[in-house]
């Protein structure tokens, strides 16, 4: 069972790393302002919006790929959403102590400064 979600995992970021690569378009990268190489927080405030989200997915592939780093929780059931450099989860996992550590791998994240927890515990079916 946990190989068959490592793999869901695994595809859904294969997935969503062609998804960023279909987006971006060779016209679209001029647009950015060329003296904030340098300066991570202060594209995503000044910069158009289509670099607005190209950042926001970067964001959350980071804390995806964080996440799936932690073979004991069951990634399958959570979904990362990235706005600016707040994260928030939603979904289920399998372990209450699991609701804290997925928060904290997200905090631990190079540009994360807030996360919104909105995960819950869900019993896997037939189990006691």
């Amino acid at each position: 069972m946990k190989s068959i979600q490592a793999r869901a995992l695994a595809i859904a970021t294969l997935i969503l790393a062609a998804s960023g690569n279909a987006w971006s378009q060779p016209g679209q990268a001029a647009s950015a302002p060329s003296g904030t190489p340098g300066t991570p927080g202060m594209e995503a405030n000044a910069a158009s919006p289509v670099s607005a989200r190209k950042a926001n997915r970067a964001l959350r592939r980071q804390v995806y790929a964080a996440i799936g780093k932690h073979k004991e929780i069951s990634a399958g059931n959570i979904s990362v959403t990235a706005r600016g450099s707040v994260v928030t989860l939603n979904g289920t996992v399998t372990d209450a102590s699991q609701v804290n550590q997925v928060a904290e791998i997200a905090k631990g994240v190079p540009g994360v400064t807030s996360v919104i927890n909105k995960l819950t515990v869900q019993k896997p079916l037939g189990g006691m």
